[in-house]
């Protein structure tokens, strides 16, 4: 690997290998376990919303270990106080000083489990790590490792006891993501897989480093995109903003989330450059989170994703060639 990075050739065959590993474990999840890599690769946090069960600690621990970074899990819970996530100072009586103990949040992969079951006063405790990979305790500016990224899960339909997470923190996620059921024959074969192991435990091999997904970072950013697709995004953007049944559409983070992922979906496709097609396929991810309905619309049932969809198809997309890209 060079000072600058991984090449993209290079990124796409080790992008391959991970999604493969994860893929032994996770299974039947092939497009969930690739938009959880391209929101990796795309140094992007991301929020599982999900029913209970459906292998999202399973996915977000097996990235971890195949990816070779250290993983912390923290289960949210409504007695979780800042300083449980981020450490804190204790006096030490044998060097007769104060010395930070560093908490759970000091890893590479961090699982926030059931957020949403936590105070705003702890949510908030991860806002400036999620978007500064730092955190600042008593006036001292504490560095997190690289990679840091955030993977969080709540429950869509328990909300008893439950801290709804605020826009601004929503926001600090790049992506919104949904495991979903398995299908019959997914389900069979994960109960023969059970049989086979003889445990509940499973063994992945680590195929990469910390250092190698900054490389892989870094490659990212060699994506090519053209003037006429950034457009694209943004008035992708904006035409949510005008729809008649959102509130608030998306800021311009969403913007800048559709150029990330739409970037680490083109190279996980082996291109250099990105498509109209990488964008619409991350338009719901990126923007489903970032959307407030008006109370109406939610009565009427509509969703933040029909209104994306149908979003799709009333915004012009360019005419951009593989030659013009």
């Amino acid at each position: 690997m060079s000072k600058k990075g991984l090449s993209i050739k290079e990124t796409g065959k080790l992008a391959t290998e991970i999604q493969l590993e994860i893929g032994k474990v996770v299974l039947g999840k092939q497009q969930t376990i690739e938009m959880v890599f391209a929101a990796v690769l795309a140094n992007g946090n991301i929020l599982f919303e999900d029913f209970p069960g459906l292998a999202k600690t399973l996915m977000s621990n097996t990235l971890a270990d195949t990816l070779g970074c250290k993983f912390k899990r923290i289960q949210f819970t409504p007695d979780l106080l800042p300083a449980d996530i981020t450490g804190s100072y204790f006096f030490d009586p044998e060097k007769n000083k104060f010395t930070f103990r560093e908490g759970p949040i000091f890893c590479n992969i961090l699982l926030a489990d059931e957020i949403n079951r936590s105070p705003p006063k702890t949510q908030a405790a991860l806002l400036e790590a999620m978007q500064e990979k730092q955190i600042t305790i008593e006036g001292t500016t504490h560095i997190l490792e690289r990679p840091f990224i955030v993977l969080a899960t709540q429950n869509p339909i328990e909300y008893e006891g439950t801290y709804p997470l605020p826009e601004a923190q929503m926001d600090r996620f790049l992506v919104k993501l949904a495991v979903g059921y398995p299908d019959e024959e997914v389900e069979t074969s994960i109960l023969a897989e059970r049989a086979k192991r003889k445990r509940d435990g499973f063994e992945v091999e680590s195929v990469a480093s910390p250092k190698q997904v900054v490389g892989m970072h870094r490659a990212v950013e060699e994506v090519y995109v053209k003037q006429e697709i950034m457009q694209y995004m943004v008035r992708l953007v904006q035409t949510s903003r005008t729809d008649p049944r959102v509130a608030v559409g998306s800021s311009p983070r969403g913007s800048l989330g559709l150029f990330k992922l739409s970037r680490a979906l083109a190279l996980l496709s082996g291109r250099d450059y990105v498509v109209p097609d990488d964008v619409k396929r991350s338009v719901i991810p990126v923007m489903s989170h970032r959307l407030i309905l008006k109370p109406e619309a939610r009565i009427r049932g509509v969703k933040p994703e029909q209104v994306l969809a149908e979003l799709l198809t009333s915004v012009e997309v360019p005419a951009v060639t593989v030659e013009d890209a």
